[in-house]
């Protein structure tokens, strides 16, 4: 029986290729008087190419990009903390996140978060949801000193809402991190599609958050 419902949270919760995109648009515009000599495309395009989806921290973006387009006007730092404060600002979720929530706390079941990142950073975009409330248990990986794939992660959520692995779903887009990483615990493992893989080793594969309560009834 399925007690429990875990998630990721970028690219699983929030749309974290749109955020950014707005984000980096948003910071071009605020620091244009020091940043102007770079056009704003060239600006954007270089960013997200760096980024690499998030797999790459800021300070490595900004101190490239600082050195590709000779900034003298600010420095990477400075980048990267308006980064840290401004980008709460931006987060999009994907389409039905609220609704989906709301359909399975009427189930009345647990609901947990595993994230890998930085502690304030993402619970900063958490908030910025709306959707904090929602969950029982919260794991970033800087605060609990463990990231996805590790086992132990996964095992400390189920063990946080008192309930076996084998009670428990994880919803995430990541093939290894997210879905191999929580199937390896006894978990079930569903796969969030991402334009980024293809033909991913899942127990169920979803398009749409809403897809998840209708599991659950099949469940």
């Amino acid at each position: 029986m399925i007690k429990a419902i875990l998630f990721d949270l970028d690219g699983t919760l929030l749309n974290r290729d749109e955020s950014l995109k707005i984000f980096v648009d948003k910071q071009y515009d605020r620091l244009s008087h020091l940043i102007g000599h770079i056009t704003k495309d060239a600006y954007i395009t270089r960013f997200i190419q760096l980024d690499s989806r998030g797999y790459v921290w800021k300070d490595k973006v900004y101190r490239q990009l600082v050195e590709e387009f000779a900034v003298t006007k600010i420095t990477w730092e400075e980048l990267l903390q308006d980064y840290l404060e401004e980008f709460k600002y931006s987060c999009v979720a994907f389409d039905h996140l609220l609704l989906m929530l709301e359909e399975l706390k009427k189930r009345e079941v647990l609901i947990g978060m595993i994230t890998n990142g930085y502690g304030q950073f993402q619970m900063d975009n958490i908030k910025a949801l709306g959707i904090e409330s929602f969950f029982q248990v919260i794991l970033i990986s800087e605060w609990e000193g463990m990231k996805k794939p590790d086992s132990q992660i996964f095992l400390r959520a189920a063990d946080k809402l008192g309930v076996l692995p084998s009670e428990c779903v994880f919803i995430g887009d990541h093939p290894e991190n997210d879905v191999q990483g929580a199937m390896k615990t006894g978990m079930m493992g569903i796969w969030k599609k991402d334009i980024e893989w293809t033909d991913v080793q899942a127990e169920y594969v979803i398009d749409d958050l809403m897809e998840i309560p209708a599991l659950m009834d099949e469940w």
